[in-house]
C-alpha cells in the first residue's frame, strides 16, 4: 500500500484531521507530543520511504522550515512531492503579502513538476488516485 508523508503546518492547525479521513492509503503522521531526536530521525526516514511527500502550509504556521522542505523535495524528487496552501486555518488568515508568496512559491514548485493542489479535497483524490 502506498503512504504519504504529511508534512507542513503544525502548531494545533487540524489539517491533518480533517484529511486523514478521506485517505485511502497509508500516511505518516510527524505530529508528536514530545519532539525528541528518535522522532527527528523517524520524520526523516519517512520523508525518504514514503511514496509521497506531502506539504499544507496554513496560517498558523510559526517557523519557515516547512517551505524550505517542500522547495528542496520539489527540486530533488518532484514526482513524489505535493503542496498545497490554505489561506485561512481556524479562524486565522494569510494577509494580502502572504498570500503573494505563497503563490509564488506554488509557481516554482509547479515549474519543478511537483503536484500543486489547493484543497484537502484534491490532495485525497489524487493520493487515492494513486
Amino acid at each position: 500500500m502506498k503512504k504519504v508523508f504529511l508534512g507542513g503546518t503544525c502548531n494545533d492547525s487540524t489539517w491533518r484531521d480533517a484529511l486523514i479521513p478521506l485517505l485511502k492509503i497509508d500516511y505518516f503522521n510527524p505530529v508528536v507530543d514530545d519532539w525528541t531526536i528518535e522522532t527527528q530521525i523517524e520524520e526523516l526516514l519517512q520523508r525518504e520511504v514514503c511514496d509521497y511527500c506531502l506539504y499544507v502550509i496554513t496560517p498558523r504556521m510559526k517557523g519557515f522550515y516547512s517551505i524550505a522542505e517542500v522547495v528542496d523535495d520539489s527540486n530533488k524528487r518532484p514526482e513524489k512531492t505535493l503542496f498545497c496552501y490554505l489561506a485561512s486555518d481556524d479562524g486565522e488568515t494569510f494577509g494580502a503579502v502572504q498570500l503573494k508568496s505563497l503563490e509564488a512559491i506554488r509557481k516554482m514548485i509547479k515549474k519543478n513538476k511537483a503536484i500543486v493542489c489547493t484543497s484537502l479535497q484534491e490532495i485525497a483524490d489524487y493520493l487515492n488516485a494513486s
